[in-house]
């Protein structure tokens, strides 16, 4: 029987399992193998170019020189126009040999930065661990892990900064520094050379400096304190930041329990001491100095220091500074002459900051300043800035935000704080009613000032002053006068002032322009940009309001501060104590704690704080209050002798027109508001108003009066005279231009026209028939007409030829005749004399219209009538002659 034979298909099948079952099955394990020999090949490769570049790096350090080791590497710094001015380095430095270090010292230390130092040889593996995980997580640089020997050769030999580079460079030199020098050579280099604070340098000059001691006098808590400022030199100064200090020696000391240097009571009793318990004085400090412009150079390191290169002085920088050597040597001329204050002990923080750049020209840290004491121009963060806040938190913002007018009305009157029964008073405990904003801000009133902070509302308020550079965190209403949360020094106060005087822009301030590390290429630039902080409107409007602060104005507040021919800006400022510390402290009725002023120009912005050193040692007279006024004159005047000082310029933004004083809304003052109530002020474009007031009426005219009129027969002429009480001009006070209208009527008749005149007196030929006639006088002022002023007056051609001519009488010296023996009015021909009887015209009629001057017309005495006008002189009785009298200054007088 034969084979069957396979199909084709079934072959196909057949074969198809066959290859499926060789095959092999896929493992974890497979994968796991090839993964790891992945990673050892990358970590073997990483190894090899990181020994290669360790290697490469290595090869380029800079070798070892024991001066550079033993001593600090100088700092230089340099003024604005280069030149160098500091050098801070091994000056004044006390060197201390390893066996006189105590040991409790050399405890803190090792406790604080290297515990292995005596175990290691140049790197602590421990720590490096941890900082190359940090590294690669947060970047480079963002842990450090440097030994005590590390720390030597940085600030020795490389420039500090957070590379690879620089950090094997770092491992290699220690590694070459521990073959060379033993352990305490090595710990002596440290001791010597670590940047302690400013311009001190290695721990024995620290002690000295901060405790005037020698190491050996120290106690645990000072040795402590010393050990903690390496890390952060002028961060941890106790004379600057007490509570940091504290808090980073109590960390030392804590350390120093953990790793078994001291007992847990030693440790305790430590903490307890107050941090400033035994400092040394300012005397003692004193002979620390390393430059002649301590208080500028001061600023500059805590500005390091801010900047994170606090430390980088160490390692031997270049410093440009912003320093103007002219104004600060200015400065402290005035701060160091006590014949500028008032009294032996009262302080004062001195500003210049250039308008402009926000850069600090100048610096007055207090009278003799000497090397890092208490700098009042920068380290004065405490202190409330009283009524200098009103232009940066009140009235900058209304006018920015609300586009208020310098001449807003506001109303100073009674008023409490919202939601409490604090009343707000004024300095003087008055209240002036309703004014402009001008007004309120130069006289600086409290109310006004708080009612501008409520319109605007605080939040928008406070991002105001946040772009000026003030950081606030709630601003209240009593900040509106500066008796709130906010405080600010006077180099923060000069250069938000500034951005007022530079068209709204402001600038950071600052001291150094950049830095130059040790290579000489590497720089780093320290100028901030310019903000725009407002409007060129508000930055105008403002000015131009603190313009009269200085001004002549009755009730300007800075007149003191005033510099003839300079276009000067500013304001004033006090503060107060609270009547618990009236009551506590038994404080004089006058106390204040602080007193400001804040002025600039276009070059120069200038704050100034004055007061003493104990916030409970008060103010009390005005000489004191005044000093800052009198302090900013004296230096602005100086700084800006044969500088050109451009005056502030008024943006197309801004508007004049002349309101009305208290309208509200505010209206276009009328031809007819009194002066008193008229003033120019500035508006944001758009927004001036066009309605005029109605509040003053035309004045009505007042009726011409005396009128009075003479015939003259010889001369054909006619002369007719007046008087009038005429309206004032508003604006000038002066009186407005008046024309006079003269005309004659007729009995029975016609009017005839006379003429027109500005004078208050007309003579006319006589072209009048014979008659009676009322004389009649209009005034005329724009248009608008009075009531006429008249008189009677007769006219005649010929004369009485059986008149005889009048012949003066002789002065009577008999005793007058009494009131009731006589007839005043002479009505039946009787002669009426009114000191005036030159004219004779035969008519028997007397014009008499009670003219004081005794101008009154014609005289008749042909037993005629007598017509009577005005008041008849005839009833007094005569007075005796007497002596002339010789005019004096009192009552003489001139037009």
């Amino acid at each position: 029987m034969t084979e069957r034979r396979q199909t084709r298909g079934e072959r196909q099948k057949a074969l198809a399992q066959k290859n499926k079952k060789k095959v092999p099955k896929s493992s974890g394990k497979l994968w796991f193998k090839r993964i790891f020999l992945t990673l050892v090949a990358i970590g073997v490769a990483c190894f090899i170019g990181g020994a290669g570049m360790f290697a490469f790096y290595a090869s380029s350090a800079p070798e070892l020189k024991e001066e550079l080791l033993k001593d600090p590497v100088s700092s230089e710094f340099f003024d604005k126009n280069g030149d160098l001015f500091a050098t801070i380095g091994a000056e004044n430095r006390k060197y201390i040999k390893y066996e006189d270090i105590p040991e409790d010292m050399i405890n803190a230390i090792l406790a604080t930065e290297d515990v292995r130092f005596f175990e290691h040889h140049g790197m602590d593996f421990y720590r490096l661990g941890g900082a190359i995980i940090a590294n690669f997580r947060d970047g480079f640089g963002s842990q450090g892990a440097s030994t005590l020997t590390q720390q030597v050769v940085k600030n020795s030999f490389l420039q500090n900064e957070k590379k690879l580079k620089r950090k094997a460079q770092e491992a290699w030199l220690a590694f070459q520094l521990e073959r060379k020098y033993s352990k305490e050579e090595i710990f002596e280099m440290y001791f010597n050379k670590m940047l302690m604070s400013g311009r001190v340098y290695g721990f024995g000059t620290a002690a000295q400096y901060f405790y005037g001691k020698e190491l050996k006098d120290l106690t645990l808590d000072e040795e402590a304190l010393l050990a903690g400022l390496v890390q952060r030199p002028n961060a941890y100064d106790p004379l600057k930041n007490p509570e940091l200090a504290e808090k980073r020696r109590n960390t030392v000391l804590g350390l120093m329990y953990q790793h078994g240097k001291i007992t847990k009571a030693e440790m305790e009793e430590a903490k307890k001491v107050d941090v400033q318990a035994g400092l040394a004085d300012d005397t003692t400090r004193q002979k620390f100095a390393g430059s002649k412009y301590d208080a500028f150079l001061d600023v500059v390191l805590n500005e390091l220091e801010k900047n994170g290169d606090g430390s980088a002085m160490a390692e031997g920088i270049k410093v440009y500074t912003t320093l103007d050597p002219k104004a600060q040597q200015i400065v402290e001329n005035v701060m160091n002459d006590d014949s500028n204050f008032p009294t032996e002990k009262i302080q004062s923080g001195v500003a210049v900051v250039d308008t402009k750049t926000g850069q600090i020209q100048a610096v007055g840290g207090g009278r003799n300043y000497g090397n890092r004491g208490w700098n009042y121009a920068d380290d004065l963060t405490q202190n409330q800035p009283g009524s200098t806040m009103k232009p940066l938190l009140d009235y900058g913002p209304a006018i920015e935000y609300l586009k208020w007018s310098t001449g807003q009305t506001l109303v100073d009157e009674p008023m409490k704080y919202t939601g409490t029964q604090q009343t707000i008073t004024n300095w003087d405990g008055k209240y002036m009613g309703a004014m402009t904003a001008r007004k309120a801000l130069y006289a600086s009133r409290n109310v006004p000032a708080v009612k501008a902070l409520k319109e605007v509302g605080t939040d928008k308020a406070k991002e105001f002053i946040g772009r000026l550079g003030i950081k606030a965190k709630n601003v209240y209403e009593s900040d509106a006068i500066g008796g709130g949360d906010i405080a600010i020094s006077p180099i923060q106060m000069a250069a938000s002032y500034a951005a007022f005087g530079n068209d709204g822009v402001y600038n950071d301030p600052h001291a150094i322009s950049k830095i130059v590390y040790r290579d000489g290429k590497t720089t780093k630039d320290y100028t901030p940009k310019p903000n725009v902080a407002m409007s060129d409107y508000t930055a105008y409007m403002v000015t131009d309001m603190l313009r009269d602060v200085v001004g002549n104005k009755p009730d300007a507040s800075g007149t003191a501060a005033n510099v003839s021919g300079l276009d000067i800006a500013g304001k004033t400022g006090t503060t107060n104590y609270s009547k618990a510390d009236f009551d506590k402290y038994n404080l004089p009725s006058t106390s204040v704690p602080d007193s400001w002023f804040a002025g600039y120009t276009t070059n120069y912005s200038i704050a100034i704080w004055s007061g003493y050193e104990k916030h409970f040692d008060p103010i009390t007279t005005w000489d004191e209050r005044r000093l800052p006024q009198q302090l900013f004159k004296q230096i602005m005047k100086d700084i800006s002798a044969d500088v050109e000082t451009p005056r502030f310029k008024k943006p197309s933004s801004v508007v004049e027109m002349t309101i009305e004083v208290g309208s509200k809304p505010l209206k276009l003052a009328s031809d007819y508001t009194p002066s008193e109530k008229r003033q120019t002020e500035l508006f944001v474009r758009g927004t001036e108003p066009t309605e005029v007031s109605n509040e003053y009426e035309a004045p009505e005219l007042s009726t011409p009066y005396n009128v009075s009129a003479n015939l003259d027969l010889g001369a054909q002429s006619i002369s007719i005279s007046w008087e009038h009480d005429a309206i004032l001009d508003p604006e000038t006070n002066e009186p407005l231009p008046t024309t006079f209208e003269v005309s004659a009527t007729r009995e029975g008749g016609e009017t005839i026209s006379l003429g027109t005149t500005e004078s208050k007196g007309l003579t006319v030929a006589n072209n009048l028939e014979d008659g009676n006639y009322t004389i009649s006088v209009v005034a005329i002022v724009d248009g608008t007409r009075s009531e006429p002023g008249t008189a009677s007056f007769q006219v005649t051609s010929m004369p009485d030829e059986n008149q005889d001519p009048d012949t003066p009488d002789e002065p009577d010296l008999e005793q007058p005749t009494s009131p009731d023996q006589g007839n005043g009015n002479d009505n039946n021909g009787n002669h009426n004399n009114n000191g005036n009887n030159g004219n004779h015209n035969g008519s028997g009629n007397n014009s008499n219209n009670g003219n004081p001057n005794g101008n009154n017309g014609s005289g008749g005495n042909n037993g005629g009538n007598n017509t009577n006008n005005g008041t008849n002189n005839g009833g007094q009785p005569p007075t005796l002659p007497t002596d002339p009298v010789v005019p004096n200054e009192e009552n003489d007088s001139t037009e």
